[in-house]
């Protein structure tokens, strides 16, 4: 070869080479120009949670557009994409919305469409729990692309699947109910309940930290309910429901468009509600809760979501700045906004780390804490676990009638540093969330009478008694 080299390097002409050793160079200084990190924004656009997919987008576009130079094509449809987006000197290149609708047939045709097929190299979301089941096994099948959660609360993908490749900086469905449960029974004088939760992954989950936390503090759950996601008649679930004056009141962990249509289904069955027998998840503050559910729920405790709608500190002025610079018209406590916006600012400073570089060398730069405009504890920072999971305030709310006439939640309680395993109930080796996962045991969590009084936005030293 060598011999071939010398005889051609010999006959041609030296413009020839000239012109060669020029093309060379300049397609390898091209491929470094070009050298695109691309990212894919997965949520829903259909289903139970398709109102969702403007505030997805929307909550990670703003931390691209304030920390990536991102220019949004439109400020009042985040989905009509952002432009300009680079992080020193690369491009980032959102190649791809995924639309998904809560099921796992759409998430497998969708994450393949976006990671395999448009090449993504980062991908931001998923918005629902089962969706984010089968991503947390797709990450670990692809090792080299990089997964950041986007708002999706099941337990599985950090705790018993938990792939390197995958991070979340929110807590899970059941994170973000502890306290509420001790709340029903300190405060509602609660000792029997039944629950009626989603059939999937997000609501087991949310169902879980509300079983554990009212069991723990001596608390039975009578009777678990199970309707299937995006269930339209409830009828025929309410009459599974116990005599009413053999329980004290009701958990709700019905999401997306059945919040509503359950309660409906409820008054027809049982009567008018009494907001002092009936506690919501995150749910009864969320999806037009000011119209249709809290006017008749006034008083009614709710499980939060991580954010503190009201909060007075520094941290959370400045974040909700940030959202009416960008995108004016979305509620910056929102929990899709807030948990999109997160992931992309996490994966913004692993970029910066990794100067562009993708696969191990973003998943090793990834922060491992984040600074967080709704988090208290920690210095104001979500710390990840071993398992690439953040440990998260958790804050519980009350609906509350404004001056205007209006509704609207209230943060009422604060628990900090709430991690994964519930304070050590739940496990890696334990069986993941499920109908009957965890069972109703009376035990000591961290926060059990140590939860916060939060007043006019406001975490005081006071404990809920």
């Amino acid at each position: 070869m060598k011999g071939i080299s010398h005889f051609w390097k010999l006959v041609l002409p030296l413009g020839v080479l000239v012109v060669l050793a020029a093309v060379t160079v300049s397609t390898s200084l091209a491929a470094s120009k070009t050298n695109v990190v691309r990212v894919a924004i997965m949520t829903d656009c259909k289903g139970a949670f398709g109102f969702a997919n403007e505030l997805d987008i929307g909550g990670a576009q703003a931390a691209l557009a304030n920390y990536a130079h991102g220019k949004s094509v439109d400020s009042t449809k985040p989905s009509a994409g952002m432009n300009g987006i680079r992080i020193g000197s690369h491009q980032v290149k959102i190649v791809g919305y995924g639309c998904g609708d809560d099921t796992v047939p759409t998430a497998v045709k969708e994450t393949r469409r976006l990671m395999e097929q448009l090449k993504a190299d980062v991908m931001i979301g998923p918005l629902s729990g089962d969706e984010a089941v089968y991503i947390a096994n797709y990450a670990k099948r692809h090792p080299n692309k990089t997964f950041i959660i986007g708002t999706a609360g099941s337990q599985d993908p950090t705790l018993q699947i938990a792939p390197k490749n995958l991070f979340r900086y929110h807590g899970d469905g059941a994170q973000w109910n502890a306290g509420i449960g001790e709340l029903a029974y300190l405060k509602l004088n609660w000792r029997k309940a039944a629950i009626v939760m989603d059939d999937y992954s997000f609501g087991w989950t949310s169902a879980a930290g509300i079983i554990a936390d009212f069991c723990a503090i001596g608390g039975k759950i009578t009777k678990r309910i199970f309707p299937p996601l995006n269930t339209t008649d409830y009828a025929s679930y309410m009459a599974q429901l116990p005599a009413q004056d053999v329980i004290d009141g009701v958990f709700w962990v019905i999401g997306g468009t059945g919040t509503s249509a359950a309660l409906v289904a409820y008054e027809q069955a049982y009567g008018a509600l009494d907001p002092k027998k009936h506690v919501g998840n995150l749910f009864f503050a969320f999806l037009g809760a000011d119209k249709l559910v809290a006017p008749k729920m006034v008083g009614s405790y709710v499980g939060g979501a991580g954010t503190f709608p009201g909060s007075r500190t520094k941290a959370a002025k400045s974040y909700e700045a940030v959202m009416k610079r960008w995108y004016p018209s979305l509620p910056a406590s929102d929990l899709f906004v807030y948990n999109y916006y997160n992931a992309a600012w996490a994966m913004v400073q692993g970029l910066t780390v990794s100067k562009g570089q993708v696969g191990a060398a973003l998943q090793k730069a990834m922060p491992k804490t984040l600074a967080s405009g709704y988090q208290f504890s920690n210095g104001g920072k979500v710390e990840l676990d071993s398992r690439r999971q953040g440990i998260v305030d958790a804050y519980q709310l009350q609906l509350e009638k404004k001056a205007d006439g209006s509704v609207s939640p209230k943060v009422v309680a604060f628990v900090p540093r709430v991690d994964q395993t519930f304070g050590g109930l739940f496990l890696p080796s334990s069986p993941p969330p499920s109908r009957t996962q965890p069972p109703c045991k009376k035990l000591k969590t961290p926060w059990q009478g140590k939860i916060r009084v939060v007043a006019d936005g406001v975490i005081t030293p006071r404990f809920i008694k």
